[in-house]
Order: structure tokens, then C-alpha cells, then sequence
């Protein structure tokens, strides 16, 4: 298939209806939103269209609603935010999709935007449904999918949309987090190393089976890691761990072996009793039956430095530890401040994805530098398994 097909600067949008799928998926609580990032990224792009006096149809959603219209995940605290914040007159629409409704959007002005209510409280937009679709793409001239984190999803506003408008484009964001992704499997500066962190192998083995064949080493790490060690015969006492890895782990180092790609698992951890507690640090052969491995020890995060040190390129998705309990937060927090060192003093480049590794980097006092950090998801790991999402093949 072409290339993706991305908004370009130079394009005649004044009185343009340009319908903006943006990813405005925040955390609010009591009404109050709690973290603004998302809309923040996404308000340049807005301004630049409210600038170029286009009439602007904004689509997002909030949480799952499953179809219905739950109170809690409304959009109504998103919609006064934007009023606050654009210089332009913000409406919010909150009713059914028919004719008439095209005619009320017709009469936007230039420069001006409308909201529409959390397009997961219909139903017809997770069905993907070519109807609904049709309601939605008659609204506007221009579709663009500025929410890349959404394009893992076959849903109306990402996918079918797109045969219901004249032209439709990637936004700024979505370029921004491809070109990323793409400096760690495509345009790639070498040595890469991809540190792979989180609970389960099952979720991440399709990310690490095509990294393989693409890096250069890939560090396993958080209770992933354990399986691993399970596979070379290590106690591991009461770790979590899954059943019927032993067939996926040794595809993964045969694969590996072939591709010329080195495994890196830890040399040694810090163990405690309970999640609450204190930790130790401890060899892999010291572990006691009645312990669990909760982070990464000395050994290992001085190798793990080693290797971001010598590499060109990193990508993070997923934590080293248990980083809830600030006891096991030093393997974590000792990756992000290196990572963040080198995008510094050595370019080097850095990806970071993943909500568990936000949350945890935000735990650290010192301000950290990364070349990207992607708010995509399940998006995110997708696109790193090489499958064409449908929300971008349909932007080709």
C-alpha cells in the first residue's frame, strides 16, 4: 500500500467543515480534569485551523462507555475547557445525527469549533457501522485523525468515515508519533536497544518477535522477565509468572540466535515478602520460596546502563518493577534518569511508550528529556508489531 497521507500545511481550509478526530481521553474526576496533557498536545493544531478560519467539527471520546450515555464519561468539562482556552467562539452538540443536524453544523463559522458529545455514547460508533459512518463524513469536507492512539480500533470516527469525505489526512500528532516509532523499525540509527518491561509476556511476545528481526538488543525486565528466568531452570518463589511459556520463550531466543539479536534478562533483583514491604537485593540462585521478585538489582541496572550508553537509539515500554511501592521503584526510575542523561549530552534518540511507564517516570524529582513520548497504547504496541492499523491503511 502508499504512503500515509498527511495534512498538509499549505492547504485552502477557509469555511472548510473540517471534522478533527482528536484523542481527548483524560482522566477527570468529580468533573475536574486531572491531567490535561492530551488536550494540551492537541491545541496547537486547533489554533492553526481556527487561525486559517476553517469551521471546525472536533470528535473524541472518553473512557468506554459501551454505547450509553454515562454521565461520568460526558465531554462536558472537556467542552468548557476548550471554551476557556480558544480564542473562538466553542459549541458543544449533544444530540442525534440526522439532516437536520448537518444543516445546524452548515451554519458554523469560519474560525469557530463545535465539540460533539463522547462519540462512544453511540452505539453505532464501536459497531463500526457504515450508516452511522455515513451521518458522521456528511458533516464535514475534510476528515483528518489527528488520534493515532485510536487507529488500532475499527470504529466509525477512525475507520469507515473515511469513504463518507472528499479528502481525509493524517494530523500533526499522528505524524509525529509515526516518524517516531519509525526511527526504531524503519529509519533506524544503530545500535538500538528496546527495553521491554511490564506483567505479561503474553500481551508483548508479537512486539518482541518483530523488534527481534529489526534491533539490536532487547532488554526483558518486570515480571516478564521472570518467565525467563523459570525458562533456565531459576527459583523464583512466589514471582508472578504465566503458565505455558517454556515454547514461546525458546522460539524468542531461536529467533533471536538467527536474527543476530541479543536477550538480556537480569543478573540479579530485589526480592521482598509482600508488595507493601522493604526489599533485597539478591543473586538469582539466593531466592527463597517464600519471596517474590519485585524490581531489578544492582548488577543488572549497571548493565542495563551499559548498554543505553552505548546504544544510539532506545525505545521503553513498560516498567522494570514493582513501581507502586517507592522500595521497588530504584531499577525503573535508574532507567528513565539514563535514558534521559543520553537524550541530553548524546542525542541519543528515545521513545518511550506505555501508561505504567509514565506514571512511573512521573514519580521521579529530577525533570527528564526524551526524544518522544508516545500516549498511543495499545496503538503504539500494534504499530511496533508491524500490523496495519485500520485507522491508518485507510489514510493511504
Amino acid at each position: 500500500m502508499g504512503e500515509i497521507n498527511f495534512f498538509p500545511d499549505d492547504l485552502e481550509i477557509k469555511d472548510q467543515k473540517i471534522i478533527l478526530r482528536l484523542d481527548l481521553n483524560v482522566p477527570i474526576k468529580d468533573k475536574v480534569i486531572k491531567d490535561d496533557t492530551r488536550i494540551t498536545l492537541c491545541l496547537p493544531f486547533i489554533n492553526r485551523l481556527i487561525e486559517k478560519k476553517a469551521k471546525i467539527i472536533i470528535i473524541s471520546h472518553l473512557g468506554r462507555p459501551k454505547g450509553i450515555n454515562v454521565p461520568n464519561l460526558s465531554l462536558i468539562p472537556i467542552y468548557k475547557y476548550l471554551k476557556d482556552t480558544l480564542k473562538t467562539n466553542v459549541y458543544f452538540f449533544r444530540g442525534t445525527f440526522d439532516f437536520e443536524t448537518k444543516e445546524k453544523f452548515s451554519q458554523l463559522k469560519g474560525g469557530e469549533v463545535i465539540l460533539i458529545e463522547n462519540i462512544r455514547f453511540y452505539k453505532e460508533e464501536t459497531e463500526d457501522g457504515l450508516d452511522f459512518s455515513k451521518k458522521l463524513g456528511e458533516l464535514g469536507d475534510i476528515y483528518i485523525n489527528d488520534a493515532f492512539s485510536c487507529s488500532h480500533r475499527k470504529q466509525a470516527s477512525v475507520h469507515s468515515i473515511t469513504k463518507f469525505v472528499k479528502k481525509s489526512y493524517a494530523g500533526p500528532l499522528f505524524k509525529k508519533e509515526i516518524t517516531a516509532i519509525n526511527l526504531v523499525i524503519k529509519n533506524k540509527k544503530e545500535p538500538v536497544t528496546c527495553i521491554i518491561g511490564g506483567s505479561k509476556i503474553s500481551t508483548k511476545i508479537n512486539v518482541i518477535t518483530n523488534l527481534i528481526k529489526k534491533v539490536n538488543n532487547i532488554v526483558i525486565v518486570g515480571a516478564m522477565a521472570n518467565n525467563f528466568l523459570v525458562h533456565k531452570n531459576l527459583k523464583v518463589g512466589k514471582s508472578l509468572i504465566e503458565q505455558n511459556t517454556k515454547e514461546t520463550i525458546a522460539n524468542i531466543y531461536k529467533n533471536a540466535e538467527e536474527h543476530n539479536c541479543k536477550i538480556f534478562i537480569p543478573e540479579d533483583c530485589v526480592v521482598g515478602t509482600d508488595f507493601e514491604g522493604t526489599g533485597k537485593n539478591k543473586n538469582l540462585n539466593e531466592i527463597q520460596e517464600n519471596e517474590i521478585i519485585l524490581d531489578i538489582g544492582f548488577n543488572t541496572i549497571k548493565k542495563i546502563q551499559k548498554m543505553i550508553n552505548e546504544s544510539n537509539t532506545v525505545l521503553w515500554n513498560g516498567p522494570a518493577g514493582y513501581f507502586e511501592n517507592k522500595n521497588f521503584l530504584k531499577g525503573t526510575l535508574s532507567i528513565a534518569e539514563n535514558i534521559s542523561k543520553n537524550t541530553i549530552e548524546k542525542s541519543l534518540i528515545s521513545i518511550l511508550g506505555g501508561g505504567d511507564t509514565f506514571a512511573a517516570i512521573n514519580k521521579s524529582n529530577d525533570k527528564l528529556t526524551f526524544s518522544h513520548l508516545s500516549t498511543a497504547g495499545g496503538a503504539f504496541l500494534e504499530y511496533l508489531e508491524g500490523k496495519d492499523l485500520p485507522g491508518i491503511s485507510v489514510l493511504k
